[in-house]
């Protein structure tokens, strides 16, 4: 038996909670019974006292008190928990043969009190004065009752409840346990087809029927978690495919070339547009490699740190600025509208503008003007970017930020472009405390990033 499983501990916290009754019920109990048997000893001592009273208020003289001597002698035998005293300032008038504990005890204040006598015999004493009469002066008389077997009692109640708490504890935490364990019968189940459950095969489900409420409520989010893990497998086996494929294309071109290069000996101007060739693959390949690092970052919850305050007109003058021969090669022009500012990291920004423009010329014919609008809106301010176009299927859009995703399942390389430009723009947000959007509708397509005027927000 585990120490931390579910029945384990509702086991253990129907002992506390056992423990916690008995604590509470034993200890009312304990004390009322206590009260109890006090109060026997206390009323048996007044009993003994009123019947006695008057014998000894009447015995006045020598002769009467010997009598007087037979009577507690006989009522003392009779029951050897009684103890009587009687402390006069003439020995002849007393009896019991007082000690100076006893003296003492008579001096002090009338009524009931609990004394121990010095062999250690616990009692309870009732202590009363008698005025004189005839010939005896006035005394104490003092009646003691052992009240031992009170203690024992006491003692033998408390080891009792003491006892029947532990056993109560014991069964409630071995009952709790056992219906914990019937309890979680249908989590049970539910963790044996949750164990069935792996990559690849992600497909499955856990049944929700003939389950309890709160168990409905799990399978439910747990369903709910494997689809999107299986979203996620399913992209990550694309991503994989797709990585594949952009490095395999400019790797095997590398391999190819430099092997038919290396067949016979080649002019030197031959090598130099080998080499050149080459050098256009490497390229490729390390901005392919520096994108993945980048959206590795965005990924690990990374944030854009050097932010100033900037003007957005301003960056996406200065993003066509650096596209002007892509631009012009396009036959596209570009018209700017609105202005904001903005704390952003200036490079990732123009970064993200640049791949927005980029893609919109991309997708334009020569003749057509990509509109790029800058709306302040409450928070955030927006950068959308819009081209004439065909229009985009609305489940499509949402997936047009992935990497490596494109609307057409035909893979091409137009301009160089691999497929991650708009997943940087996604990245580029996401560093912001931003977000991304994209539209399709009356002829246009449009896509954009949000940001936030004052720099993160949580």
């Amino acid at each position: 038996m585990r120490t931390d499983s579910i029945a384990f501990r509702l086991g253990g916290l129907f002992a506390l909670v056992a423990l916690g009754v008995f604590v509470v019920i034993g200890g009312a109990l304990y004390r009322q019974v206590d009260k109890s048997l006090d109060i026997l000893p206390n009323a048996e001592l007044e009993a003994r006292y009123s019947v006695l009273e008057s014998a000894i208020t009447r015995f006045g003289d020598p002769e009467h008190w010997a009598r007087l001597h037979n009577k507690l002698n006989l009522l003392s035998e009779e029951d050897k928990r009684l103890h009587f005293w009687v402390v006069s300032g003439d020995p002849a008038y007393e009896y019991g043969q007082p000690d100076a504990a006893t003296r003492g005890l008579a001096n002090g204040p009338l009524g009931i009190h609990d004394w121990q006598r010095p062999d250690g015999t616990p009692l309870k004493v009732l202590v009363s004065t008698l005025p004189g009469h005839d010939q005896r002066p006035a005394l104490r008389f003092l009646i003691g009752i052992d009240v031992d077997n009170v203690r024992q009692t006491h003692h033998d109640l408390a080891m009792a409840l003491i006892g029947c708490a532990a056993l109560g504890v014991l069964l409630a935490s071995a009952l709790g346990y056992w219906v914990a364990r019937i309890g979680l019968r249908p989590l049970r189940r539910v963790s044996r087809q949750a164990q069935q459950l792996a990559p690849p095969k992600l497909s499955g489900r856990l049944r929700p029927s003939h389950l309890p409420p709160e168990l409905e409520q799990l399978v439910e989010a747990f369903n709910a978690a494997l689809e999107r893990v299986e979203g996620a497998y399913q992209r990550l086996e694309s991503f994989n495919a797709d990585v594949a494929h952009e490095l395999r294309s400019p790797l095997t071109n590398l391999i190819g070339q430099t092997q038919v290069a290396l067949t016979r000996g080649r002019s030197a101007e031959h090598y130099f547009e080998v080499l050149q060739s080459n050098l256009e693959d490497l390229e490729r390949l390390r901005n392919i490699i520096n994108d993945m690092l980048f959206l590795a970052r965005a990924d690990q919850g990374d944030r854009a740190r050097n932010l100033v305050t900037s003007s957005l007109a301003e960056e996406v003058a200065a993003s066509l600025d650096y596209l002007d021969f892509i631009l012009e090669d396009a036959g596209v022009s570009v018209r700017v509208s609105g202005d904001a500012q903005v704390r952003v990291e200036r490079s990732h920004l123009r970064r993200a503008l640049t791949n927005l423009i980029h893609n919109a010329a991309q997708h334009s014919q020569p003749g057509q003007v990509i509109d790029v609008t800058v709306l302040a809106e409450g928070e955030y301010v927006s950068v959308a970017v819009s081209n004439p176009g065909p229009p985009i299927a609305d489940e499509q859009l949402p997936l047009l930020f992935e990497r490596f995703y494109r609307a057409d399942a035909a893979r091409y390389n137009e301009g160089g472009n691999h497929g991650l430009g708009l997943a940087i723009v996604k990245a580029v947000a996401s560093l912001h405390g931003g977000s991304v959007f994209a539209r399709s509708g009356g002829g246009e397509n449009t896509f954009g990033l949000s940001l936030p005027v004052t720099g993160h927000v949580a």
